[in-house]
């Protein structure tokens, strides 16, 4: 008897595969950050996507026995996660922001914005005090189209432009745009951020950019490693894509526009390199300053200090 067939006889519950799952995750040392933060969340992701039940609540479903067909595809799936080191969502081909399902693949990274967050949860209303007033809306680095989706779904009356330098990526964001029924209000383009944007302008430029710095990639665990490094890569301090859109952003806002991005840790060194810029940083349930916002008035033209952060 294989150790596969061993465990689709003898764990027969949803509740004996949560157990068997947690603790293979943390014998094996996984890491987390894709959706989930502890082996607890990340087995009971697996079990209840795997299983195709909703994944807002376990407690439901902890006793109901499994048949076997059920019970080997959580063996595999398990053992996938612990074998190949690969994020959850790749493996479920499925990711959720604020209870909304995104598919996801390994042309991709993961989606996981704040930004996501702040639209889904008037998060933005400090920053954007009227939604009805926004008609046009830029996601720059859209990758999967998560943020586009949300936009559309937060500002009911804007059209939504997404680009990304990515091919592949927008082949994913293009599923999750028709998957949405979206495809009449959301626009993907290939760009390096705004060059093939003309003359637009928008009311609202929203961007999760790469902002990882280089020594931080060099040293990513299996699972962070396992997403395009192109998605991560902010350069020496992890600010090149900022810079770049905090310097051209103006050109594309309406005058009375506002510009959102995340930049992860990089609150102190974004303020280092532009120190008279205003910077209003949103703030999540469980984070801060990881988000600024700019007004358009205040984009004419930013000059980042000379010497520490400047390329």
């Amino acid at each position: 008897m294989t150790e596969t067939t061993g465990l689709v006889e003898t764990l027969l519950t949803v509740r004996d595969w949560l157990r068997y799952a947690v603790s293979r995750f943390t014998a094996a040392g996984l890491v987390y950050g894709h959706g989930t933060s502890s082996a607890l969340d990340e087995a009971a992701f697996l079990i209840l996507e795997t299983l195709r039940l909703p994944i807002d609540d376990l407690a439901p479903w902890l006793d109901a026995r499994l048949l076997p067909g059920e019970r080997a595809k959580l063996a595999a799936i398990v053992d996938a996660r612990v074998t190949t080191r690969k994020p959850a969502p790749y493996l479920t081909g499925s990711a959720y922001i604020q209870g909304h399902r995104f598919v996801v693949d390994e042309r991709v990274i993961v989606p996981r914005s704040l930004i996501g967050e702040l639209l889904m949860s008037d998060g933005l209303e400090v920053a954007v005090p009227d939604p009805e007033e926004v008609r046009t809306v830029l996601d720059l680095c859209t990758g999967g189209g998560s943020l586009a989706v949300l936009a559309a779904m937060a500002f009911a009356d804007a059209e939504i432009v997404g680009v990304d330098v990515s091919a592949d990526a927008l082949a994913v964001a293009r599923r999750n745009v028709d998957d949405y029924g979206l495809a009449e209000r959301i626009t993907l383009a290939q760009s390096d951020l705004f060059a093939a944007l003309g003359s637009r302008r928008f009311d609202l430029i929203l961007s999760n950019p790469p902002y990882v710095t280089e020594a931080a990639v060099a040293a990513f665990p299996p699972e962070y490693a396992a997403e395009p490094r192109l998605a991560h890569a902010g350069g020496a301090d992890g600010l090149d894509l900022v810079r770049r859109i905090i310097a051209e952003a103006g050109r594309y806002l309406e005058p009375d526009g506002c510009l959102i991005v995340e930049v992860g840790q990089g609150r102190e060194a974004l303020e280092a390199v532009f120190p008279d810029l205003p910077f209003l940083w949103l703030d999540t349930e469980e984070t801060s300053g990881e988000v600024f916002a700019l007004d358009a008035e205040h984009l004419v033209a930013p000059v980042a200090r000379r010497g520490k952060g400047k390329r």
